[in-house]
């Protein structure tokens, strides 16, 4: 009889503990920056003016909204009623000849927050945000991440500034990598020069952008090595070494196959180093990161050594790690780090060893991060395997390589989240060309265009007479989130944005927004960043400096450089929307999202829960706002 009671009450002591680890964490909140109101007005005539703002990710739909312009000393409420809906307005009583300030204020509990930022809206302002630049000569704008790098709630923007640059097949001498720090005023905090023992190329320098510390200010997190120059001018390792190969075996030439590799954190406002350490995992045997991915081939020139990927991830579920990788097309390995109270930390490596090894060859040209097995805490989608928050190998669907993934709720009558993966299927290898699984197993839900190499692909919701996201790319037209072929497919592979205010999405490429005319099978044009003299990134690749939410409501910013390299230019929509959803960058998927987007070849940041027509209105994240420390 007591033995009976002493089981039981083990096994109550038992479930007990397992509620409570269970509570802790479906309780857990993930640290998320301090953002303000982000307010933008842009002119459209003399007499009107488009205003949005942020509603944030801690606030329901009772929060409610004043919006105030004034014009010289005079100061009027625009709304006669609280603004319950949409995050946006238009002035239409407005003498736009002149400069005006707008503000945006929340209402909570009938009172209205006492500070909000304003945003000045200059009489001769242009439909876009412009940032000058002090580009170094001989180099060009590339890609952008964003952080609020001083901790008033508002993103600075971290330019990588590119020169002479090679892909790892190819030989040849790069110039330094350069990055710049700017405030939306145009206002440059500092320049990092990578030094030349720091190849230029999109697969080599991935730099991560993040408030890794939970201070309030975003860092920088880059692979550095002898002869960097941070943003106070101190040099990191021995600015007298030289380890770029300059004659020799000519496929060599350019290339860096030896000498030290680091790792640097940098202090996002002064671009000063503030650790550094030895990059894991280090070169090894330069013919073993060969395999079975793509072509299946190998080398021993560095090609497959020094392809690079980067992200940032909740392993832990409250606090952000970087995750630094090497290799995708055989040996692979990614090495999680941690940055607190000024300590630099490996978390743990992930390495596949060898080509032979289930989890070798299959990375892609990018990656994404995403809680695929809804435990709170982030795994990391490489392609085709997955390595969960612990550093193990999750599962691997054994598709090799490819160039595009994307993860989020594609399929509604599917649990959980998918993934669309596009895959380089050439020289003799066989597989997909594309292939949709679930995000938690790897199982294969459909697949297409077999023994193809499918370059591109994208999935999106552009056509509600179907449940879900339809995805395209290769030769077999566009599919249902189930598979099915249901037409002709977009000429568009390349981002998708949201836009102009439904809830479908719109196609993003070069400095094209077109809207999916679903009837009639055709792109319709909305807007071109080209009518204003800007220009795309990395040739075919056509991508934008940044596309992301970091302004006003929850539609999606688009950035370009200029033809001359001297001016960044903003774009937000003007366009109405009755929706009214938190801020983009407030949901953790997606702010994940931005800060790799960077990486490799360029791919658009998706949400962790269903976008598009019908959808319910997505719960609030669960996060917990991180106030800067002064």
């Amino acid at each position: 009889m007591r033995e009976n009671i002493f089981k039981q009450s083990v096994k109550v002591s038992l479930l007990i503990a397992a509620l409570l680890v269970f509570t802790k964490t479906i309780t857990a909140q993930r640290q998320m920056e301090y953002l303000n109101r982000g307010v933008i007005a842009i002119k459209q005539t003399d007499t009107k003016v488009f205003v949005s703002w942020r509603l944030l990710g801690t606030e329901g739909s009772d929060v409610a909204f004043n919006l105030y312009r004034t014009t010289g000393a005079k100061t009027v409420k625009l709304n006669q009623q609280p603004l319950l809906k949409a995050t946006c307005f238009v002035d239409s009583l407005v003498d736009a000849t002149k400069d005006n300030t707008y503000t945006a204020k929340a209402i909570v509990n009938n009172k209205e927050e006492a500070n909000s930022k304003p945003f000045v809206l200059k009489a001769n302002s242009k439909p876009y945000l412009s940032i000058p630049l002090q580009t170094p000569p001989g180099y060009t704008p590339n890609d952008i991440s964003v952080g609020d790098v001083d901790g008033d709630g508002e993103y600075e923007i971290i330019l990588h500034q590119t020169s002479r640059g090679r892909d790892n097949s190819q030989a040849g001498i790069t110039n330094p990598p350069i990055f710049q720090c700017y405030k939306l005023d145009g206002t440059m905090l500092w320049q990092i020069n990578l030094g030349k023992n720091i190849r230029e190329g999109a697969h080599y320098t991935q730099f991560m952008v993040y408030d890794l510390d939970g201070d309030g200010k975003a860092e920088i997190a880059m692979k550095t090595a002898d002869g960097t120059i941070d943003g106070v001018g101190k040099v990191i390792g021995d600015s007298t070494k030289d380890y770029v190969i300059r004659d020799g075996d000519r496929s060599k030439i350019g290339r860096i196959l030896d000498g030290p590799e680091y790792f640097t954190i940098f202090d996002g406002l002064t671009g000063a180093a503030l650790a550094t350490t030895n990059y894991l995992p280090s070169r090894g045997n330069l013919g073993g990161w060969g395999g079975k991915g793509g072509n299946g081939g190998n080398d021993s020139y560095g090609n497959r050594v020094d392809r690079f990927l980067a992200c940032v991830a909740y392993l832990d579920g409250v606090h952000p790690s970087v995750v630094m990788c090497r290799g995708y097309y055989g040996r692979t390995v990614l090495a999680a780090w941690d940055w607190r109270g000024g300590k630099l930390t490996s978390r743990w490596v992930f390495d596949s060893k060898d080509g032979n090894n289930p989890f070798s060859g299959q990375g892609y040209h990018n990656l994404t991060v995403a809680d695929v097995d809804g435990d709170g805490k982030d795994e990391i989608v490489y392609g085709s395997m997955c390595v969960d928050d612990n550093g193990k190998g999750l599962y691997t669907t054994g598709l090799r390589h490819g160039d595009a993934v994307h993860v989020t709720d594609m399929d509604l009558s599917h649990p959980g989240l998918e993934v669309f993966g596009i895959h380089e299927i050439e020289e003799g290898t066989k597989g997909p060309g594309f292939a949709m699984y679930d995000a938690a197993t790897g199982k294969i839900l459909w697949q297409g265009d077999m023994d193809k190499d499918v370059g591109r692909g994208m999935s999106a919701d552009i056509d509600p007479r179907y449940a879900g996201y339809e995805c395209w790319g290769g030769s077999q037209g566009l599919h249902t989130a189930q598979g099915d072929t249901i037409g002709s497919s977009p000429r568009s592979t390349n981002f998708r944005i949201w836009w102009d205010g439904d809830l479908l999405t719109e196609l993003l490429d070069g400095t094209r927004i077109d809207k999916w005319d679903y009837i009639n099978h055709k792109q319709l044009p909305l807007f071109n960043a080209k009518d204003f003299d800007c220009v795309s990134n990395n040739g075919t690749k056509a991508n934008p400096a940044l596309s992301a939410d970091i302004l006003g409501d929850w539609r999606e910013e688009v950035i370009y450089r200029t033809t001359d390299n001297n001016e960044l230019r903003i774009f937000s929509t003007t366009i109405p929307t009755d929706f009214r959803f938190y801020t983009l960058m407030h949901n953790p998927q997606y702010r994940l999202s931005i800060a790799w987007q960077n990486v490799g070849y360029n791919q658009p940041p998706y949400v962790d829960y269903f976008f598009g027509d019908g959808m319910k209105q997505p719960p609030l994240p669960n996060i917990t706002i991180i106030q800067p420390k002064k």
